[in-house]
């Protein structure tokens, strides 16, 4: 089993910043593929980021690209995504989520088409303008 937990999320103005932090645990080898999704009200969920935990190989969303960074810490148990340049379209609920990497997606985790087996509770990201 693989427990994740989220924090950082918060209030912010527009052109500002935020770290959001993801607290991993359990096997490694059920999470080598981590990655950070978005929800807002009333709209589907969308991946924003991504990482192969074993090279940190970060592939990130169009949408997003230039102003956020996924990133991990040395011991691979912290998944970040840093914000910055924020907009009002940023805002919802961001949730970590983990599992391991689908042998046909090479060495690329992608939101978009990787499956994830676990999920945290989520962190909400507010950008008022």
């Amino acid at each position: 089993q693989v427990q994740l937990v989220e924090s950082g999320g918060g209030s912010v103005q527009a052109g500002g910043s935020l770290r959001l932090s993801c607290a991993a645990s359990g096997s490694p080898g059920r999470r080598d593929c981590m990655g950070w999704f978005r929800q807002a009200p009333g709209q589907e969920r969308e991946g924003v980021a991504g990482i192969y935990t074993v090279r940190s190989l970060p592939i990130i969303a169009d949408s997003v690209k230039g102003r956020f960074t996924i990133s991990q810490d040395n011991t691979g148990n912290t998944l970040y995504l840093q914000m910055s340049s924020l907009k009002p379209d940023d805002t919802g609920i961001y949730y970590c989520a983990a599992g391991p990497l689908s042998a046909a997606a090479g060495v690329w985790c992608n939101p978009e088409s990787q499956s994830f087996t676990y999920w945290g509770q989520g962190t909400q990201v507010t950008v008022s303008s």
